[in-house]
């Protein structure tokens, strides 16, 4: 009877471990990254510690890749040097860390043709299981699978200086 009842708590305590929800909260312990590089081209970004690529991601794009963001909802990913500066841990793309678009040259550009240059572009993960169907699906940003975004979160910190080539 003991032995039941000990089998039959182990047995259910399993169970809830099983329904338990994995955080997507990860701690990281490597080398401090220094920089991330976004090759638009190749669909790929890299972290680096000094010039030592800790990781690199193939990504998905704006939904229209080719060429600098320029305005609002021109489907376009920013190129040129920016920081990370800030972390969303309440993404609706699970998590993301923004990038520091527009700079002055940004807004110059787009108020020079009565436009607004937009903005909120991030790293983000997937809305659902569907984003990773499409190669190039964001409205601008640079998108990861949902456990890529959650290593890069835990790696990057806000200052992190990033370059997006073309």
């Amino acid at each position: 009877m003991r032995m039941t009842r000990r089998l039959a708590l182990l047995a259910g305590a399993a169970a809830l471990a099983g329904c338990a929800e994995r955080s997507k909260f990860k701690t990281y312990r490597g080398p401090e990254v220094t920089r991330l590089i976004v090759n638009k081209g190749n669909r790929e970004m890299f972290l680096l510690h000094h010039r030592r690529v800790l990781e690199r991601y193939d990504i998905a794009l704006g939904f229209a890749p080719e060429g600098h963001k320029q305005f609002e909802g021109d489907g376009r990913t920013p190129e040129g040097e920016y920081h990370i500066d800030r972390r969303n841990p309440d993404s609706s793309f699970h998590l993301s860390i923004g990038i520091s678009y527009p700079n002055e040259a940004d807004i110059a550009l787009a108020r020079a043709q009565g436009k607004s240059p937009g903005g909120d572009i991030f790293i983000h993960g997937e809305p659902s299981l569907l984003g990773f169907l499409k190669p190039d699906w964001t409205a601008g940003c640079i998108a990861l699978t949902n456990p890529e975004i959650e290593d890069v979160y835990a790696m990057v910190r806000v200052g992190t200086p990033i370059t997006v080539n073309a």
